[in-house]
């Protein structure tokens, strides 16, 4: 034995000194001496970037901002079972029995130089994706980046449960395509949720953790599954599952429902990019505690919206049935014109509006940064080049020069349309174009167009409040001049009627019905332009309405968004709500930091509101909105011209007040359609007025925008969880204005059917 004492004793010095160096290395570890290692309060609140989400009013994910990162955090309880159970089986089998390093897999993994596992626990996993990052190529700094994980994933394991461990690492790791945390991951693979998650499922996502770009299962499906079918095994041998079920998910193909998240794609892409300028006005104007500012992009909030998801598609699905159809025949009618798209244009104006657009595309900004001049700028935009456009069936390649890929999209009608509930001003769809990738201008809020007739519901009500004008009363349908000056007219004004036929007299009922301009001048002469400039500024219109007559005929420029909160009034008896957009925010610990205030205010009395809503009820039932109340036969329910589409059955017998627009030379097309809780804006045209319907058929209200209206109310009819009225407006308990016509009605012996006819308002 005494031979011996000196081989024992080296033996017991050596492994007394590797004790000491292993216990002096993680010191060393932990003080920072093999890089910065995170302090307590890192490890009690790990810097993580969250994507904020926009919440519907049915609490749906309508999208998200981010930036790289589109992460939205779960709990613990939010996520299914079956992939704790394979994240444990792959990743690290003795998670629950070890204290952030598996000693018995280190040991395995030195001995056999990692040809039998990895040694990294799940803790270690997350240590590295928090605080240590990509491991090194060079081998002295990939050992002092392990130490480091070793260190802190004690460290975790100290400050947190292992279910909180597991919960943070699936929420933090990138699944590719934007898929940051297992929430997102599951949504944009999946279109589900992690609770939702089946076991095949689960098996895939965790199986894209070793290497989410090798196992990418949109590129390369057919090593992903293998990889899965591994997962599936290793849940087998850890008592998961059993023989029978392993075999039997294992023959499940993958089956994807790949639902891509981006700032383009996905609904309210026009809603979502007004709300972000919301969120950076409200941002810059409201401080953290510590008086930085919120960040949109990595701060997780929780953004609840007004909007309706369901409503939000039937309005997208709306827009596209009904645009899809009228640009058809837009196409047709202009196939052989050679300065088509525009009309009535002269050669210089045309090349006017051609050069604008040039110098304004995406295209010319970036040649101007790199140095050109704008002639060379110019001379590429006259060069043929490969590309893709949008057409409503789809992308095509093509070749085309950039001058002709402008004219080529001047082509497309855009559209513009906004629903809200008058009662609380509660916004439920907003539409602001046809395709957010190509034409992202918003038609809602940013633009303005002359809204012609739909304005004369103001001058009406101004009428009836101020005068006490009855439905019943009755002008002379002949053409009226206002002489010079006496509203700040230079000239006599004398508006003629589209139709150019006079004679007779008419109902207010009817005038308004069938927007007769002679009847709009003689109320703009009794009434005055401001004091009806005035109401429509109360109604909550802030662009320009200038003081002059020919603002009853809808001279002004206003948006849908104006428009829409205005006429919300006529069916709130005469109170203006705000719309809303944004009822609360939360920041992403669930702590509400915004929280929205109805604005309201009086504008018009119950009975003059009301008064005008009859009135906006005949135009739906016997003026330019009638065809909202046909009822066409089965064989018979397509309006067709040229193979085309243009009208749909909609066959409605409640309650609709609403009114038609159209404007010179058809350049906009308007309809606002109301029942008891919805009111519903909707307005077509050209990006430029030049760009139209050559004739009133196509370029009327009633045909370019009463159809989106009309597709989008049968939608929401039909879901009968939306509780849409069916119902009559509510009547004032008391009435001073007469609305029975039938009680001034001549004797029928001394009068003929026409004069009878226009008494009622039921005159063509």
């Amino acid at each position: 034995m005494k031979k011996y004492k000196f081989q024992i004793f080296i033996f017991w010095l050596i492994f007394s000194i590797g004790i000491l160096s292993m216990f002096g290395v993680f010191y060393l570890a932990s003080i920072g001496k093999f890089g910065e290692m995170p302090d307590f309060r890192q490890l009690e609140n790990p810097k993580t970037n969250f994507a904020s989400e926009i919440v519907s009013s049915d609490n749906q994910i309508l999208g998200k901002y981010y930036f790289n990162d589109n992460r939205t955090p779960v709990d613990y309880d939010e996520i299914n079972p079956e992939t704790v159970n394979a994240l444990i089986a792959t990743e690290d089998e003795r998670f629950y029995s070890h204290p952030g390093i598996d000693l018995k897999a280190t040991i395995r993994a030195i001995v056999f130089l990692n040809t039998r596992g990895g040694a990294s626990t799940i803790s270690q996993q997350l240590a590295r994706q928090l605080f240590v990052g990509v491991r090194s190529r060079n081998i002295f700094q990939a050992i002092g980046q392990k130490i480091k994980e070793w260190v802190i994933a004690v460290e975790l394991e100290k400050q947190y449960t292992k279910e909180e461990i597991i919960t943070m690492y699936l929420n933090i790791y990138d699944f590719g395509y934007y898929g940051d945390g297992i929430k997102s991951a599951s949504n944009i693979y999946f279109s589900k949720e992690p609770i939702d998650l089946k076991v095949e499922e689960s098996a895939m996502l965790i199986g894209m953790l070793q290497n989410s770009s090798l196992y990418d299962p949109i590129r390369r499906p057919e090593i992903t599954k293998k990889r899965r079918d591994l997962v599936l095994m290793q849940m087998e041998k850890n008592g998961f599952l059993n023989s029978k079920q392993k075999d039997s998910i294992q023959n499940i193909p993958l089956e994807l429902n790949y639902t891509p998240q981006s700032h383009r794609q996905g609904l309210a892409t026009y809603f979502r990019s007004y709300l972000r300028g919301f969120m950076k006005d409200w941002t810059n104007n409201n401080l953290k505690n510590d008086g930085t500012k919120y960040n949109l992009y990595v701060d997780g909030l929780k953004i609840y919206t007004t909007i309706n998801s369901k409503m939000q598609k039937y309005a997208e699905e709306a827009v596209v049935q009904h645009m899809k159809n009228l640009q058809k025949e837009f196409f047709i009618q202009n196939d052989t014109v050679s300065s088509a798209p525009f009309t009535d244009l002269e050669e210089d104006e045309e090349d006017l509006i051609m050069k604008r657009a040039m110098r304004r595309s995406e295209r010319w900004r970036k040649a101007k940064l790199s140095g050109k001049t704008n002639d060379e700028i110019e001379e590429l935009f006259f060069e043929p080049k490969n590309m893709t456009v949008f057409s409503w069936d789809g992308d095509i390649d093509t070749l085309m020069t950039p001058m002709d890929s402008i004219r080529y999209y001047k082509h497309f009608l855009r559209a513009g349309m906004m629903s809200m509930n008058p009662k609380n001003g509660h916004v439920k769809a907003w539409v602001g174009g046809i395709n957010y990738r190509n034409f992202q201008y918003d038609h809602v809020m940013l633009s303005k167009r002359q809204i012609g007739s739909t304005f004369k519901p103001f001058l009406y009500a101004t009428a009836i409040d101020q005068l006490k004008l009855s439905p019943c009363d009755m002008l002379p349908d002949l053409i009226h001049c206002i002489e010079p000056y006496k509203y700040g007219n230079p000239e006599p004004w004398c508006p003629t009627n589209s139709s150019d036929k006079y004679g007779g007299v008419r109902t207010l009922s009817n005038a308004l019905a069938n927007s007769k301009n002679t009847i709009s001048a003689q109320l703009i002469d009794k009434v005055g332009p401001r004091p009806v400039a005035d109401l429509a500024r109360n109604l909550g219109v802030s662009s320009n309405i200038p003081n002059v007559p020919a603002i009853a005929l809808g001279t002004p420029d206003l948006s849908v968004y104006e428009m829409v909160g205005a006429y919300g009034a006529f069916a709130n008896k005469g109170i203006y709500v705000k719309p809303i957009m944004v009822t609360k925010i939360e920041d992403k610990n669930g702590t509400i930091i915004y929280q929205s205030k109805p604005e309201t205010r009086d504008v018009l009395s119950e009975e003059s509101s009301y008064v005008t809503l009859k009135l906006l009820e005949g135009v739906t039932k016997f003026g330019s909105g009638a065809r909202l109340r046909h009822n066409i036969p089965e064989d018979e329910r397509n309006y067709v011209y040229n193979n085309v589409v243009t009208g749909y059955p909609y066959k409605f017998q409640n309650a609709i007040a609403g009114k038609t627009g159209t404007t010179q030379n058809q350049s906009d097309g308007w309809f606002i359609g109301m029942v008891p809780n919805l009111v519903t804006g909707v307005w077509v045209g050209g990006e430029d007025r030049s760009v139209h319907f050559k004739d009133i058929a196509f370029g009327q209200g009633a045909t370019m925008s009463l159809p989106i209206w009309g597709l989008f109310m049968n939608k929401c009819y039909e879901d009968e969880e939306l509780s849409i009225s069916k119902e009559d407006f509510d009547e004032p308990e008391s009435l001073s204005i007469e609305l029975d016509c039938s009680k001034i009605l001549p004797d029928e012996s001394e009068s003929d059917e026409s004069d009878i006819n226009d008494l009622l308002g039921i005159g063509s």
